[in-house]
């Protein structure tokens, strides 16, 4: 039984092929920077080189369709035909109050999908073009929809309700939401196993840091509190959103410069973040570069890009912000977890947010965090005295998505929350 999971970022798709008989990845990879430009994929198979390839996609169609025709090529493939793919699986953001858990799709899981798709503008419409795509290529192979929002279910009304009249959660659902929930979700289960504790024992704060950024709070073992909230707009800086700001600055905008509420969500949404405090980059490998913050001698310092110099600061403050919040809510933190692209590779983004936290038990040690990277898998970088742990440790939403799409597909799913995944190998490096 071979499982392809696809995971539609705003700016990516992240695939694996999976063999659920042998528990192993057939091949997995990334097509990246679509609709950006200079767009590539990144084709990995146990045992060969990692294939990369320049490759312009303009929307997440066409990287679907790079992806199939890269798994099933003659010179990097890893199967003769489509039909080997018994299943697949679908990262949904947003599934509103609706959907609570995985579940197969059909039509009217796709209206469902496309009811609150307003509340994730930047994601559900790549999701569902994902979805649709897949369905074109293997007409007739079933498909399954993993929630983000699922795996924050669990927080209490006092995390997720908001202070607005309770008829506008009664009448149209507004409440904190969350996402991330399968990267959270596996993060912490690795974490457990790293601290070698079961993870119903476990306190831990996980950074999911890329493109979208969100915090989440998990106490034994499951979330109490996140960062995003209705949307994924809500919380930390992040690429192009805004994060967390005054409530009243929408309509402020909307007055004085006579925007229209479409206008202002896209300003929020789409113009803002990173990209708004440096007016040129999103993705942190332009900022760092551009700040020179690994340089200090004065002349690169006096050449260096300011507003990238602001931007690395506003984001890791905020950053540092949201983990001592976190910190006092839970009570007790045995680790944190930086992950995704920026948490598992930015060591100046995560030294920055870490920095003069000891007094709540966080002791970094400065040079194994600089020298860690996604390619070295599960690692601790916090020094042998930090009472609280810190790891970066690669996600892998995509196992998420293998586990709940054999369950949904075999009748067995029960609440993907109770998976413990002791197939998912460690690479830990102590």
């Amino acid at each position: 039984m071979d499982i392809l999971a696809l995971n539609c970022g705003s700016s990516s798709v992240k695939y694996q092929l999976y063999n659920w008989a042998d528990r192993k990845v057939i091949a997995k990879g990334m097509v990246e920077r679509i609709g950006i430009g200079d767009s590539f994929i990144i084709h990995e198979v146990p045992g060969r080189e990692t294939y990369k390839d320049d490759y312009e996609c303009s929307d997440h169609e066409s990287a679907i369709n790079l992806i199939v025709k890269t798994l099933t090529s003659r010179d990097n493939g890893v199967i003769d035909d489509l039909k080997n793919i018994s299943a697949v699986g679908h990262r949904v953001v947003h599934g509103g109050e609706k959907f609570t858990r995985s579940v197969l799709i059909d039509e009217s899981v796709l209206r469902g999908i496309e009811d609150v798709q307003d509340l994730a503008p930047l994601h559900n419409p790549p999701n569902l073009a994902g979805i649709r795509a897949a369905d074109r290529l293997m007409p007739g192979v079933p498909q399954v929809a993993i929630f983000d929002t699922a795996f924050h279910q669990t927080m209490p009304k006092h995390s997720y309700m908001y202070a607005i009249p309770h008829n506008l959660y009664e009448d149209h659902g507004i409440r904190r939401y969350g996402f991330h929930g399968t990267s959270h979700l596996y993060v912490s289960k690795r974490a457990a196993a790293l601290l070698g504790k079961p993870a119903t024992r476990c306190n831990i704060i996980t950074m999911h840091i890329g493109n979208g950024v969100s915090c989440c709070a998990i106490e034994n073992g499951v979330s109490v509190d996140t960062s995003m909230g209705l949307t994924p707009l809500e919380g930390l800086i992040m690429g192009t959103r805004s994060g967390d700001m005054d409530p009243a600055l929408p309509l402020f905008l909307a007055n004085r410069l006579n925007l229209s509420p479409k206008e202002v969500d896209n300003m929020l949404n789409k113009q803002s973040g990173i990209l708004g405090i440096t007016g040129r980059f999103t993705d942190r490998r332009d900022v760092i570069e551009n700040a020179q913050i690994n340089v200090f001698s004065d002349a690169a310092k006096n050449s260096a890009d300011e507003r990238c110099i602001l931007a690395l600061e506003m984001e890791a403050y905020r950053i540092k912000k949201y983990i001592g919040s976190y910190t006092a809510a839970l009570g007790r933190v045995d680790a944190i977890v930086f992950t995704a692209g920026v948490g598992e590779n930015a060591g100046i983004i995560r030294e920055k947010a870490l920095e003069n936290l000891e007094s709540v038990g966080v002791i970094l040690d400065k040079d194994k965090n600089a020298a860690t990277f996604s390619k070295h898998g599960e690692t601790l970088i916090s020094a042998p005295d930090s009472p609280v742990k810190v790891y970066v440790i690669p996600t892998n939403e995509e196992l998420v998505f293998v586990e709940d799409v054999v369950g949904v597909t075999s009748g067995t799913y029960n609440d993907h929350l109770n998976y413990e995944y002791t197939f998912a190998q460690s690479d830990y490096q102590p």
